[in-house]
């Protein structure tokens, strides 16, 4: 039985963000249509708070396809000259259970969160939304900016906050152009039209904002991607109408947001049970802030018109995205097809 690997740098070859950001929207409309699902959630730490793993896994009738990623997490890796995380995703074909697909997880993981990230924004900001803010310097803010900058028409500035470090905001901005260009744009042909365009998107501004309360009060969309485990924006500092993409909560006890926030917006999530138990909602909802009727529905309901978002520019609204395995798959199986066709990695006899 040939079986594709693909290692990270021909993942990497083989996807585009804006191919990432139109097969993610699509798996959320087919979950909406139960032709995908999900399986439970396994999560297991062998030490806490130093080394834990999680499998997430579903299925895409569509595709006929089915897997599960495996993300290992060993802090003291570090100092082995290790990396900390290891993700690897396994796909399998649903008539025949034969495997047809290995990937390296950690681009896929990237490319379909800052996905997430921005189908948030698209279908919940205001259209003319011209201030983004990025709340968190770490590996994921790049794949945020790429895919919001993508996917929506008006953003003129991009503020960068790191509420704990602020010179790593001013580094990360400094860098910010180059990575875009680099690691996003470079994946389009420079002789394409779309290369212009979306290498004019990138030219907006970059800010590095050392006050979070300042860079909050400012922005018309905010994306989190931070692993805080206590509230980091209060409910005083928001901007009427703002939108808030929550996408580091995926883990029971942690928050990013003020609980006060969601009793009062707009929610949507990723999957209902794994927002409720391990997303941003998961602290409001245990201390009875809200309750489960605040939440209107998933994002792939609101994609297909069968539920309303936004109605006004005055209304605060949130998504909350705890990644889901279908966005693994699809992805990766977006990635084989194109290597598939490229002739990219390798086909191996298990």
């Amino acid at each position: 039985m040939k079986v594709k690997v693909l290692n990270k740098h021909e993942v990497k070859a083989s996807l585009n963000m804006i191919s990432v950001l139109e097969k993610v929207e699509e798996v959320y409309c087919l979950k909406a249509r139960q032709k995908a699902g999900l399986w439970p959630l396994i999560f297991h730490e062998f030490q806490p708070e130093i080394a834990d793993m999680d499998i997430k896994s579903g299925y895409i009738n569509e595709y006929d396809v089915y897997g599960l990623k495996v993300v290992s997490w060993f802090s003291e890796n570090r100092d082995k000259n290790l990396p900390m995380l290891f993700g690897t995703t396994l796909m399998f074909d649903m008539k025949t259970g034969a495997p047809i697909g290995i990937l390296d997880a950690e681009h896929v993981t990237g490319m379909r969160t800052g996905a997430a990230g921005a189908i948030g924004a698209k279908f919940l900001a205001r259209a003319r939304s011209e201030d983004l803010l990025i709340v968190g310097t770490g590996h994921q803010a790049a794949f945020q900016i790429a895919a919001t900058l993508i996917a929506m028409q008006n953003i003129k500035r991009v503020r960068i906050c790191n509420p704990r470090n602020a010179e790593q905001g001013v580094k990360f901005v400094s860098t910010i152009k180059d990575i875009l260009n680099l690691e996003f744009l470079s994946s389009f042909q420079a002789d394409d039209e779309v290369y212009d365009r979306i290498k004019a998107k990138f030219e907006v501004q970059f800010i590095a904002e050392p006050s979070l309360e300042k860079a909050v009060s400012q922005s018309d969309i905010i994306i989190t991607v931070t692993p805080s485990r206590k509230p980091l924006i209060m409910k005083s500092w928001l901007k009427e109408g703002v939108h808030i993409s929550c996408m580091g909560s995926d883990l029971q006890g942690k928050q990013e947001i003020e609980s006060c926030i969601l009793k009062d917006a707009k929610i949507f999530v990723d999957d209902m049970a794994q927002a409720i138990n391990v997303g941003e909602l998961e602290i409001a909802l245990k201390t009875g802030t809200i309750s489960e009727d605040n939440i209107m529905g998933e994002i792939g309901e609101l994609i297909l018109s069968e539920k309303v978002g936004r109605t006004n520019d005055s209304e605060i609204t949130i998504f909350d995205s705890t990644g889901i395995a279908l966005q693994d798959l699809i992805v990766s199986k977006l990635a084989i097809d194109i290597a598939k066709e490229k002739n990219i990695g390798q086909e191996v006899d298990l």
